[in-house]
């Protein structure tokens, strides 16, 4: 073996071992970030959970449970009306959520595949609508909500909600809809299927990844949402759950356990629709954005 060679072979393993040694802290670094992240990100609900289980005078210590009780959850169960919250934010998260889906993907389904005079407006549209925040939104929304007798009324909440959810959902549904093939379409014309049957019957099943992502995103804005349920509805009779969180905490009285009980069992049931739709959601997100 010639002494050039020797030198070529021992510069190619220095070079080797200078790789694995910057691939072995880059992947330190990396964990540690991972790590870091998750701490960040599991602290506050984890803590909050703690908080629900202790006493009130100790709501404020950083000690963990010391005194288990679940007097917070029987006091928010059986001594506030709840239980009404949870109704009339069933009713208006179940009527946003089938409405918006239904709006957003047919909507989507339209601009995907129809070329319709004011069609590039109306895709602006939708995006502007996403550039003013809530609050500007309230005041004009609830003098149309007043005008229109719509005040502490679950269908007034629904309509604004779905102001917040269709625009973006009918976006994500656009971009889902143009990775559907537009040969099956042209199959169903060719079976004999109108635009609205080959729809229903053809394209709509195939896209249940973006009804999942656009359904879950429905149910997050129409669940979690405080603004708009506060301003729009009051009176504990009308509430929902996110307008009744507030009364445990205000100018007036801080009951630190009951509302951490109360947003505990809040984050239930998106915790449920969540775990239900998780499988779909990572296919609905990445084929939703490969177009525009």
């Amino acid at each position: 073996m010639t002494p050039a060679r020797t030198r070529s072979r021992s510069r190619v393993r220095t070079r080797s071992r200078v790789r694995g040694q910057r691939h072995w802290l880059a992947s330190v670094g990396l964990h540690l970030a991972l790590w870091a992240a998750v701490v960040i990100a599991v602290f506050p609900p984890l803590w909050l959970l703690i908080t629900s289980f202790k006493p009130k005078n100790d709501a404020f210590t950083t000690s963990l449970v010391t005194h288990f009780t679940l007097d917070n959850y029987a006091h928010v169960l059986t001594g506030t009306s709840f239980l009404t919250w949870f109704g009339n934010s069933v009713v208006v998260v179940g009527l946003t959520t089938v409405i918006g889906v239904l709006t957003a993907a047919t909507t989507g389904y339209a601009v995907s595949r129809f070329r319709f005079p004011g069609m590039r407006p109306l895709l602006w549209l939708l995006l502007i609508t996403q550039m003013f925040p809530v609050a500007v939104l309230i005041v004009p929304l609830y003098n149309l909500l007043a005008s229109l007798g719509l005040l502490n009324q679950p269908l007034g909440l629904v309509l604004t909600y779905l102001t917040i959810a269709v625009p973006f959902c009918a976006w994500m549904m656009k971009g889902f809809f143009d990775t559907i093939p537009v040969e099956i379409d042209e199959a169903g014309r060719v079976d004999g299927l109108n635009p609205f049957g080959t729809f229903w019957r053809l394209v709509l099943p195939l896209a249940r990844p973006g009804l999942a992502v656009t359904g879950f995103y429905t149910f997050v804005t129409a669940w979690a949402e405080v603004a708009y349920a506060s301003a729009f509805m009051t009176g504990e009779e009308n509430l929902t759950l996110a307008g009744g969180l507030q009364t445990f905490v205000n100018q007036y009285t801080n009951d630190w356990g009951s509302m951490t009980a109360a947003a505990v069992l809040i984050a239930v049931p998106a915790a449920l629709v969540f775990a239900f739709a998780q499988r779909h959601l990572v296919a609905g997100l990445t084929a939703g954005t490969t177009k525009g």
